[in-house]
């Protein structure tokens, strides 16, 4: 009996203003195969399926259990984490690209530093005010915590921004991921104090209102994070947030006058 084996088709491209190229490799086939395991055997044989000779893929990856959002790529045409997608799973052959929404740095890695500086932009984080002992925060009931632990589990694998089509150079549309993580912060009591500063983030530019509510962001999520819930959430607090700067109130205003 003939041994089973795999194709992938990889989109390879040596640097990013190289001219991409497409390689074909045939992999014997083993149980439990994922497309993670498909590329470590051909770095460790890199021959293609006509005996040439090549160099390893490059390509990111890290846990191999989708708990770091490294190795999100097109696998078929569709974004997906390469650990997790089974080989029998798959349609063959298997063809493999980098995330087009962002510049390839070669093979299937993409630059998406674009991702942390918007995370930069809206203050994703809970503000220390010195690095002394500040003592125990404060105090947050269970729903609460397991409202936030939902939200909280986004690994920054860019998927809601490759499917998403606002995201694109003209809108510069920070995206689901950076808006969840908006609801999460202003959500968060000790990060409540920087909840105005990220909500002016939302209303500037690529800001809340380029969404379209296309809804691609909740289907893909591997985590499954209620990302449209959190976009009507804070859209509905940038809102509010731009009535009180037309309107302050009395206090306010009182206290803004020269």
């Amino acid at each position: 009996m003939a041994e089973k084996t795999v194709r992938f088709i990889i989109k390879r491209q040596s640097r990013p203003e190289a001219k991409p190229r497409w390689e074909e490799f045939d992999l014997p086939y083993r149980p439990s195969m994922n497309v993670i395991s498909g590329l470590m055997a051909i770095a460790e044989t890199p021959v293609d399926r006509f005996g040439n000779v090549t160099a390893p893929v490059t390509y990111d990856s890290n846990c191999l259990e989708e708990a770091c959002g490294a190795c999100a790529m097109l696998i078929n045409g569709r974004s997906a984490m390469a650990c997790s997608s089974l080989v029998t799973k798959l349609k063959q052959p298997i063809r493999l690209e980098p995330l087009s929404r962002f510049t390839v740095v070669r093979d299937l890695t993409v630059d998406r530093s674009v991702l942390f500086e918007n995370l930069k932009l809206v203050k994703a984080w809970v503000p220390l005010d010195g690095t002394y002992d500040l003592g125990p925060g404060p105090r947050v009931e269970p729903e609460a915590q397991e409202k936030m632990y939902q939200m909280s589990r986004c690994f920054s694998c860019c998927l809601c921004l490759e499917v998403c089509p606002e995201v694109t150079e003209a809108t510069r549309f920070v995206g689901a991921a950076i808006i969840n993580q908006v609801r999460l912060f202003n959500e968060q009591p000790a990060g409540k104090s920087l909840k105005t500063e990220r909500l002016h983030a939302m209303m500037g530019d690529g800001g809340i209102h380029q969404c379209s509510y296309a809804q691609n962001c909740v289907q893909i999520c591997a985590k499954d994070i209620p990302l449209t819930t959190s976009i009507s959430i804070v859209y509905s607090q940038a809102m509010k947030q731009a009535i009180k700067d037309i309107f302050p109130s009395p206090e306010v205003a009182f206290e803004k006058r020269p």
